[in-house]
């Protein structure tokens, strides 16, 4: 028996892969082991964040001097507090699930996701197409793109034989793990952009730049050719990482081999027309559900409402926050299914999408309390600013954003904790606020790759769990988080 009989070598298929691919499969391999399920990371993180407050000193039990201003408390009562203090918000982002998956699942739309799978043709063209559509559809809205990129990489997978299903599924996701934040539903600049949305606070030190009014407008943030220069460069560095991770061979494991069942969106064995196969003659008090009739003067009011409060409004982007894109999205949905019948069954398959969110977002909800309610986020801040000077400030806010939203996934909220003291430091260094938000914005974006909370609706449409897709969003963020600490200090206004 001769050791040259290669036991241990990959076999040849496995050769050819290249070596990003080789060390996606490698971080796949560990994640599937490894690594909790969504709901442990949230429970990993509350625990993390309690010893670091107790490491630096936080009272684990102290209330708050004054019950209308929630500062000061100890861990413990800080968690209580914060505990259900995103629940709006968090109905919010259920339902912008909730309507993103109702829009994507349409007939229409199912058609157009099917001519779009056919377009590649090989399973690492399949991926890289996957992750550009996922980051142009989330540019402009990225609820809506994590549901599309789900359903579109499904049909791909069916389509492109050889598809590994891990890869296209991570692909779809990607778009929220790079450049959703610098695009039109961008939490952080809506918010800056808006009297109503930006915390007195905030605007406070937007004043102290010379913005009197205290808001920043887009053009002065997302829309300056900087900031749309940086979202273009991890853009372009997603695709081809995308295309050099894809494993082909006996390394790609298609949805079939991992016990998937891959219907066609339309035609003969999709759900649609099952669903037609097993209608029965509506009853005579049906017809309100199944007439589109309703359809047409409920979408008709909404409409009128819709265009009446853009044209109140000053600015008509300041009257786009997320009650408004839920509701047309809703309505856009009810358009798209046509009658009222088909909507409600389409709400229904989108609330599983959405059940992540309304089980986490309450943790989430208590870790943001530790971070906002104590000592805690002033004295990391603290910690950075004393590190820092006016050239390598924009680099390590966007590290630090990017390690902040691993525990608390949420753009918005998230902006309110840090805008106040980093704002400050920034009038402190010289560094442009409007670059800040940018900053802001791909540091926080790359944090959903290292963890799973937003990858949960996507995950409910792919059947995968996040231990199967971490490996790759892992290895995407390895290439994409220094492109844009690089691209943050490299294109920052204020160095010259």
């Amino acid at each position: 028996m001769s050791s040259s009989t290669g036991a241990t070598s990959p076999p040849p298929t496995a050769q050819r892969e290249s070596p990003l691919a080789r060390v996606a499969l490698r971080f796949t391999a560990f994640t599937e082991k490894w690594l909790p399920d969504a709901f442990g990371f949230v429970l990993i993180g509350t625990l993390l964040i309690l010893l670091l407050g107790l490491v630096t000193g936080e009272p684990l039990l102290k209330a708050a001097a004054d019950p209308k201003k929630l500062t000061g408390m100890g861990l413990v009562d800080a968690w209580g507090a914060g505990f259900w203090s995103l629940i709006t918000f968090t109905l919010q982002m259920a339902m912008i699930i909730i309507g993103g998956y109702a829009v994507a699942t349409s007939p229409p739309m199912s058609r157009l996701i099917t001519a779009l799978a056919r377009i590649p043709r090989s399973p690492r063209s399949a991926v890289a197409f996957v992750a550009a559509v996922s980051m142009l559809a989330s540019y402009f809205n990225w609820a809506f793109s994590l549901i599309l990129g789900a359903i579109l990489a499904r049909e791909v997978a069916r389509v492109v034989r050889g598809t590994d299903y891990r890869a296209v599924g991570a692909m779809a996701f990607l778009g929220l793990g790079t450049v959703w934040a610098q695009g039109f539903s961008g939490s952080a600049a809506l918010q800056v952009a808006s009297k109503s949305s930006s915390p007195p606070s905030v605007q406070q030190q937007i004043q102290k730049f010379g913005y009197a009014d205290g808001i920043l407008p887009l053009d002065h943030t997302i829309l300056t050719w900087r900031a749309v220069a940086a979202t273009l460069m991890v853009f372009v560095v997603g695709v081809v990482m995308a295309w050099l991770l894809a494993p082909r061979g006996e390394g790609a494991k298609t949805a079939e081999e991992l016990g998937i069942r891959l219907r066609p969106l339309v035609g003969p064995g999709s759900a649609h027309d099952e669903e037609r196969s097993r209608a029965v003659k509506p009853r005579p008090g049906d017809w309100i559900e199944n007439s589109p009739i309703m359809t047409v003067l409920i979408v008709a009011i909404a409409a009128v409402w819709i265009v009446r409060a853009f044209a109140s409004a000053k600015n008509p982007v300041l009257a786009l926050d997320l009650n408004m894109v839920n509701l047309i999205l809703l309505m856009l949905a009810m358009l798209l299914h046509w009658r009222p019948a088909r909507l409600a069954k389409a709400v229904g398959d989108g609330t599983r999408a959405a059940s992540g969110v309304l089980l986490q977002f309450p943790f989430y909800g208590g870790i943001f309390g530790m971070i906002a309610y104590t000592g805690l986020s002033h004295r990391i801040a603290d910690w950075l600013v004393g590190l820092s000077n006016q050239f390598f400030f924009p680099p390590l806010i966007a590290f630090y954003s990017m390690v902040l939203g691993v525990f608390v996934p949420s753009g918005g909220s998230k902006w309110v904790i840090e805008a106040p003291y980093v704002l400050e430091a920034a009038h402190q260094l010289g560094v442009d606020p409007g670059w800040m938000v940018v900053v802001y914005d791909l540091g926080e974006a790359s944090a959903n790759l290292l963890q799973p909370f937003w990858m949960l609706p996507t995950l409910a449409v792919l059947g995968l769990k996040a231990k199967d897709i971490m490996g790759y969003t892992f290895a995407m963020f390895l290439a994409c988080f220094p492109v844009a600490l690089i691209a943050v200090t490299i294109f920052a206004p204020h160095v010259g």
